[in-house]
């Protein structure tokens, strides 16, 4: 059966999974590559990001169930690229290049239609104006007996939570402190919604804890 997960999702020690101002030249904000310390050096973000090596260990295990056994992905348009309002153009295709990790069919939640997207490697950017359900049945319909990853950024999660549609949580908590952005777990009362921690483990640069209903 599908189920609807978020995986590798970092955050901050005070709750925030970017930092502030993100821009094409800080996809995730001020300082906010320095939450993914743990992820950088393992071998799937290696693997991913076409290199060789990595390490192995605690960070490696959970950076490879974070990519794995999904058949499609949600992201918000934050996560797509730094562009707002109406689309000027066709030529902003994503952060990642030609050849982006999802390899798979990845829908973007949006207020502005625009055609789909197909890149290299198996990903489709298909663009959902109907909201987060909407999104949610063509994700499940695509990801076919696979799952569905709820692949951020914050907003988006905060909405599926709030909604009760995820099964599976997994942050990284990471021992740094941002400031300023929007948190995570304001305003959400988890074991109202019916999550628990299920697993956790502390590596030398994060906490991983996986929550589950």
């Amino acid at each position: 059966m599908t189920k609807v997960r978020v995986g590798g999702f970092t955050i901050s020690l005070d709750g925030f999974g970017a930092g502030p101002e993100q821009s094409r030249e800080n996809p995730l904000g001020k300082r906010g590559m320095e939450l993914h310390r743990w992820l950088f050096g393992t071998r799937t973000f290696r693997a991913m990001t076409g290199e060789g090596g990595g390490s192995d260990g605690v960070d490696e295990a959970y950076a490879h169930r974070s990519m794995d056994g999904f058949g499609a992905f949600i992201l918000g348009r934050n996560m797509f690229g730094p562009i707002r309002g109406p689309w000027p153009d066709a030529s902003w295709k994503g952060w990642w290049g030609d050849n982006p990790p999802y390899h798979a069919p990845t829908f973007v939640l949006t207020h502005h239609p625009r055609d789909p997207i197909e890149m290299a490697g198996g990903t489709t950017f298909i663009f959902v104006t109907g909201g987060i359900a909407a999104a949610l049945n063509q994700a499940k319909r695509a990801a076919g007996d696979r799952d569905v990853k709820i692949g951020g950024g914050v907003a988006t999660v905060r909405q599926y939570l709030r909604a009760g549609a995820i099964d599976e949580l997994h942050f990284a908590l990471s021992p740094v402190v941002l400031g300023q952005r929007e948190a995570m777990f304001a305003g959400i009362d988890l074991p109202a919604l019916g999550y628990s921690v299920a697993e956790h483990q502390a590596t030398e640069l994060a906490t991983h804890i996986v929550l589950r209903r």
